[in-house]
Parts: structure tokens; sequence; C-alpha cells
């Protein structure tokens, strides 16, 4: 099986939010690969089905982004999926707006979803589709950028990569997250 974890704020007010891409992104993948993700437990929202064969859970906490290991932990308690078989999938200020970069370890480079899945795995080893939302202006405050909505020139951007998901699914599931990395890690 594979878990898909897509990291965001719950709420109307955080809909298009920089911080919701990873949100963003599981919504597209509910839509191409026929999840609902409907069902409420884990403290989370999702949906699980099957996809090329493979048994796939897609999964929004819905704790709050600082509290997104707390939703993680209690969906692996549920499915025991082995730690190369998780995928978070969240907003990353050193990527560029538009462009992903796939990574199987780092630091929580102060993205508190991320430090909260490092607290509850015990490790900065899993899988991370990180979707880049860009640098704010110099003077603008870090959590203002995150929490602010995208611009409307900025979403023919937010489209493009998370339309871009499935095709990372795809890789995944056919060759592997290795191969996934050098086909989709863009400059």
């Amino acid at each position: 099986m594979k878990l898909f974890i897509g990291l965001g704020n719950p709420g109307p007010n955080y809909e298009l939010t920089r911080h919701n891409i990873g949100f963003l992104a599981i919504d597209r993948l509910e839509d191409e690969l026929g999840i609902q993700v409907n069902k409420n437990k884990f403290k989370a929202l999702y949906g699980e089905g099957s996809y090329k064969g493979e048994k796939v859970v897609l999964l929004k906490p819905m704790t709050y982004m600082n509290l997104s290991g707390d939703a993680l932990a209690q969906a692996m308690a549920w499915y025991k999926p082995d730690l190369e078989d998780i995928f978070i999938i969240y907003d990353d200020m050193d990527t560029p707006l538009g462009r992903m970069r796939l990574r199987t370890k780092g630091s929580a480079g102060g993205h508190n979803g991320i430090k909260s899945i490092i607290q509850h795995l015990g490790t900065q080893e899993f899988n991370r589709i990180r979707l880049g939302v860009g640098r704010p202006h110099p003077g603008t405050d870090v959590i203002k950028h995150v929490l602010t909505n995208f611009r409307k020139e900025e979403m023919e951007d937010v489209e493009k990569v998370v339309l871009s998901m499935k095709s990372v699914i795809d890789c995944i599931l056919d060759e592997g997250f290795m191969k996934a990395m050098n086909k989709f890690n863009t400059k």
C-alpha cells in the first residue's frame, strides 16, 4: 500500500493559501485517481482505493499544520505501512513557484508540519514531495507569506504543478521513488 499525505490547514480561510498546496495536490489526486477523500478518522479526512493494482490512501490532516504528525501517526498505526511507502506532499519556500523537488531525507527547514512529522516518525528519512511556493519579498514575514492566498497571476503555476501529481504517482508506482526523483526534480 502507498500512503500519500498532503499537508495544509482545514477551513475555507486557508483553502488557497500557499501552506495548503499539499491539500490542493490531494484534491487533484482525488479526482484523477477516483479515490474519494470523504471519510473522517485519524484526525484527518481520507480516502482509500486501488490504483494500478496498489492500495492507495490519500490523507489530509485536519489537525492544522503544526500537529500534522498526530494524524500521520494514527493512520500509520491503523494501516502499518513501511516507511518507504509514505509520501508527504507539502509547500516549500526554497523551491520556486510551479516547481517541485522530491527528496528522501532532510531537516524540517523551519516547516512546522514537517517538524511534527519528524517528531512522530523519529527520523528525518522519509519520502517528500515538496511543491514550490516561492520566497516572500524581502521584509515580508514568512508566516504571513505562507498564510496568504496565491495571487491570481500565480494560479497558472500552481495548477501546473498540481496537475503533474498524477504523473508523479504513476512513476512512483511503476518505477519507484528514486526514478521519480530523477524524472521530476526541476531546477
